[in-house]
């Protein structure tokens, strides 16, 4: 495959900069990969799609408010710093980006907070871009992580063409977010509300949950026209006992398994086993998938829709088919689906 066989012309009115009112109430279109079939449904309304003894899995990975404005010492330069993850707890150390990137040394400080509260002092250059800083402050860790974070604003996608705003701290985050570590929301899982969840328990519609941290490389543009020459940058994951339990046992009776967007999807290929069964894991994946590529382990995925010649995109399109997938998007966009992080949801059945 090839990057150019993964553009198509999005309107700009199409990318969702706010999500829809409720969580589940936003649109989804079902495509049948087998048959190419698309109906059109509001999101809630996938619990119909499903059965006793069918299987959920979700990653509950936490976004953190990774995105903080800062001023340089002594030019009081804007800097924007983009938190990626921490290096050492005892020490303060964070790996960042930084932008602009030339005006950044090894030795300059950078102050945060209207009163220039917080400092860092910049002790390494990585890449062209990333820096490691340390964080200047005596208190516990805990303290100093909830002053950082009261600085930062949650990491919303640049294609989103506006400042983050109170309404993401909440909604750019899955209600069943607990291991801290993502700076990309796990978009499919937004639309699920805590009553739909519910009524899914109720129905016997089984839930599993596996980690994986996602970060930017996934809007890291790829700059090469033969896919098998991209490079994805590696995520932290963990799938445990428990859920491998789940899904190999729904995989031996037959029932549903299906993946909570990509990110999902992208674990569960990392963690199959020789038999299409799951096995556990707790590492790092770099794994890119693009078609085609044989899935064995879930046979539904629920995915938003994702903007042209992204990596999400092309796994989507490993899934349900190229051509099916791709004519799905044509269909989305003559229809007005809202495209993006906060736009509307596909599921795709095999």
């Amino acid at each position: 495959m090839k990057l150019s066989q993964f553009k198509f012309k999005l309107p700009e009115e199409r990318i969702a900069l706010y999500p829809s009112e409720n969580r589940d109430e936003c649109r989804l279109m079902v495509v049948d990969a087998k048959t190419g079939e698309i109906s059109h449904h509001i999101f809630k309304e996938i619990i119909n799609l499903f059965d006793e003894g069918d299987v959920m899995v979700f990653n509950d990975t936490k976004v953190f408010p990774a995105r903080l404005y800062g001023n340089k010492e002594k030019t009081g330069a804007r800097i924007e710093v983009f938190l990626l993850r921490e290096l050492n707890a005892e020490h303060k150390l964070w790996d960042v980006l930084v932008e602009p990137a030339r005006k950044i040394r090894i030795g300059n400080k950078l102050y945060f907070g209207e009163d220039d509260s917080l400092v860092a002092e910049v002790i390494d250059n990585t890449t062209s871009r990333g820096r490691t800083l340390r964080f200047l402050y005596d208190g516990p860790h805990d303290e100093f992580k909830e002053t950082l974070y009261s600085m930062g604003e949650m990491p919303i996608p640049e294609y989103i063409d506006r400042r983050s705003e109170q309404l993401d701290m909440e909604r750019y985050q899955c209600i069943y977010a607990r291991n801290e570590g993502a700076v990309m929301a796990p978009a499919a899982g937004m639309h699920f509300s805590r009553e739909l969840m519910k009524r899914l328990e109720i129905k016997g519609v089984e839930r599993g949950f596996l980690t994986l941290h996602s970060g930017r490389g996934n809007f890291k543009e790829i700059d090469v026209e033969d896919l098998t020459k991209h490079r994805m940058d590696s995520e932290e994951m963990m799938v445990d006992e428990k859920l491998v339990e789940i899904v190999n046992a729904a995989k031996d009776r037959g029932s549903s398994v299906c993946a909570v967007g990509t990110s999902v999807l992208r674990a569960l290929a990392t963690a199959v086993c020789m038999n299409g069964h799951l096995m556990t894991f707790e590492g790092w994946t770099n794994k890119f998938i693009f078609p085609p590529y044989d899935f064995t382990v879930c046979n539904a995925l629920i995915s938003n829709f994702h903007l042209p010649y992204s990596t999400m995109l092309m796994m989507v399109t490993a899934f349900g088919g190229y051509d099916v997938v791709m004519h799905a998007y044509d269909v989305a966009i003559k229809q007005k689906y809202n495209f993006g992080a906060y736009g509307d949801a596909m599921l795709i059945m095999r």
